[in-house]
C-alpha cells in the first residue's frame, strides 16, 4: 500500500483503523473511498502531510484486525448482512420511538428535532428497501458466483445483466445515505446535546452517532471490498465461457 497515491478505500481496506484519522479530518473513506488522499485534501483545504504523517504514524499491523479483504465474497456477505443489516433493524425501531418522543417533549424549544426525526425516517424507510435489494437479488448472485467458482462451473444468469448494475444502484444509494447523515451530523453540531437535554435526550444523539459509525463500516465493506471483487469475479467466470 502506498498512501501518498493508493485510493483511500483501498487505504481502509487494508487496515481499517486508517477510517478514524480520515473520520477525525472530515474525509470520506465509504461513499467517496475511490479518491486519493491529495485529491480528498484538497477540496477540504487540508495539509495532506498531515494525513500521510499520522498514516504513517500507526504501529505495525499485529494480525489483531480482521483483514475483510481476504475473505471469499460469500462469507463478507453474509457478515454483512448478519451483523450491519441486523443492526440496522435492530435500531431503527428504537431511535424512531426516541425521536418522536424528543419531538413531541422538545420540540418547541428545539425545532431542529423535527427535521432531524424527518430525515431519520427517510433513511429508515429507504436503507429497508436498499438492504432487501441486497438480500433477495444482489447477495444471492454473489454466493452463486462463488459455487461457480468452487465448482469450476459457469457464470450463473442473472436477470439484471451484469453485476456492475446492481452495484451502481447500491453505490448511488449509499451515497444518498452518506449525504443525509452528514446533513444530521450537521444539525446535531456533531451529535452533541443541548444544554437542557433529558438522558432520553443524550442517548438518541448517542444512538445516532453509533449508527451513522455502523453505516460508515458497513458502506466501506461493501463500495471498497465486496463490491469491486463481485465485479471482477463475474469477469473471471465470463473469461471461462
Amino acid at each position: 500500500m502506498n498512501t501518498r497515491t493508493d485510493f483511500i478505500g483501498n487505504i481502509v481496506a487494508e487496515d481499517f483503523r486508517a477510517a478514524a484519522i480520515f473520520k477525525k479530518n472530515g474525509i470520506d473513506f465509504c461513499c467517496k473511498g475511490g479518491r486519493s488522499i491529495a485529491d480528498a485534501c484538497n477540496s477540504k483545504k487540508i495539509d495532506p502531510e498531515k494525513i500521510y504523517i499520522e498514516l504513517e504514524a500507526l504501529p505495525k499491523n499485529d494480525g489483531a484486525a480482521i483483514d475483510f479483504s481476504s475473505w471469499p465474497l460469500d462469507l463478507l456477505a453474509d457478515y454483512i448482512e448478519k451483523t450491519h443489516h441486523r443492526y440496522v433493524e435492530e435500531k431503527t425501531l428504537v431511535l424512531q420511538s426516541f425521536l418522536d418522543k424528543l419531538c413531541r417533549v422538545h420540540g418547541e424549544r428545539h425545532p431542529e428535532l423535527f427535521e432531524i426525526n424527518a430525515l431519520f425516517n427517510e433513511s429508515a424507510h429507504d436503507l429497508a428497501a436498499h438492504m432487501k435489494k441486497e438480500e433477495l437479488i444482489l447477495f444471492p448472485f454473489v454466493r452463486n458466483m462463488m459455487k461457480a467458482k468452487i465448482s469450476g462451473g459457469q457464470l450463473p444468469q442473472a436477470v439484471f445483466g451484469t453485476v456492475e448494475n446492481p452495484v451502481n444502484m447500491m453505490q448511488h444509494e449509499h451515497t444518498v445515505e452518506g449525504d443525509r447523515f452528514r446533513k444530521i451530523a450537521e444539525i446535531t453540531d456533531e451529535y452533541l446535546p443541548p444544554a437542557d437535554a433529558c438522558n432520553t435526550y443524550k442517548v438518541a444523539f448517542a444512538m445516532l452517532q453509533d449508527f451513522e459509525n455502523d453505516l460508515h463500516k458497513h458502506i466501506h465493506l461493501e463500495n471498497n471490498i465486496l463490491f469491486p471483487k463481485a465485479i471482477q469475479l463475474e469477469k473471471e467466470l465470463s473469461a471461462k465461457v
